[in-house]
Order: C-alpha cells, then structure tokens, then sequence
C-alpha cells in the first residue's frame, strides 16, 4: 500500500459502479483504440464509469458528476463508498500530464431509473460508444490489464452488497 505521500503522484480519480435492480453493473466500451505493450485492447475497453475530482470537490459529487456525464445517468442512489485510495500505475507510454498513475474512490449506486434514461451522447466528451449489463465479477476480464487488479478489488469489496441487493430483488 502507498502511504499518503506517494499519493501526491496519482491523479484523484472517482469511479463508479452501478448496480441495476437485478444486480447487474453498468459497463460502458470505451470509445477509440488503443495500445498498451504492443497489444491492442481489443475486447479489454469495456469499464465502469470513472473521472477525475476536482480540486476540493467531494468524492460523492464528483462521483455524481461523472456518472452522468459518461451515462446521461441521474436517477441513482449512492450506497456505499470504498474507504481510503485505490492506486494503479500508468503504462509507460499511457503516461498522462505528469501523474504516474491515478488513485481513485469507488462508489457503489444503484440505478432507480429506467434504461431509457442512459444516454452515452449526454455530455460533450463522450467516454463511451455501447453499454450493457454485466455480472459483476465479468468486469475485470474486461478491462484494460493495468486496470485489472484494481477491478479486482473492487469485485471483492463489492460482491456482498451486490448479494444483498440480488436477495432484495
């Protein structure tokens, strides 16, 4: 674990899972390709939503923020949030204004909307290009392998309210 001054090289970064009455979560496919190693991403751009926070914003907001600029989103409650930061490490040639990778929150909510209401187009900068849902632990085979452990994680810390929220159903 990095302590809180090793941070400082980390870009602030919230995501977001978001969890449907079935339990299901919200994967979006990132829009354009690219390569990590050599290796196209191929099928691996599919994520959560995610962002970076603002300087002195809350996590809960920015998570807010970035849930409904990637998905249009703003019928959503938020659950829980995951305690202290989660880091990952850019690849080499990923690198992005300086930051040597992004420390992140993780927010759980969930969806009281209806699918008509997920709008990939709702923002200027559209992050995705489809979305679909998905079993929660299919998430890490998904994503882009630097970000895979931190999907990990947040299956592992995740798995008990998505079991709560699928016996409520």
């Amino acid at each position: 674990m990095l302590v809180d001054e090793a941070l400082n090289h980390y870009r602030p970064n919230v995501g977001v899972v978001l969890f449907n009455r079935r339990a299901e979560v919200f994967i979006g496919r990132r829009i354009g390709a690219f390569e990590i190693a050599g290796e196209s991403a191929g099928l691996l751009g599919w994520q959560f939503p995610q962002g970076g926070v603002d300087k002195d914003e809350d996590i809960a907001a920015a998570a807010f923020r970035e849930l409904k600029e990637e998905t249009g989103v703003t019928s959503a409650r938020l659950l829980t949030l995951t305690p202290g930061w989660i880091a990952y490490d850019f690849p080499f040639e990923y690198a992005k204004h300086g930051w040597r990778g992004q420390r992140q929150k993780w927010a759980a909510m969930l969806f009281e909307g209806d699918d008509a209401e997920i709008d990939l187009e709702a923002d200027a900068h559209q992050e995705f290009d489809a979305w679909r849902w998905a079993a929660l632990e299919e998430a890490p085979d998904l994503i882009v392998p630097f970000k895979r452990e931190v999907y990990r994680e947040i299956v592992r810390a995740f798995t008990p309210l998505r079991d709560f929220i699928r016996a409520a159903a």
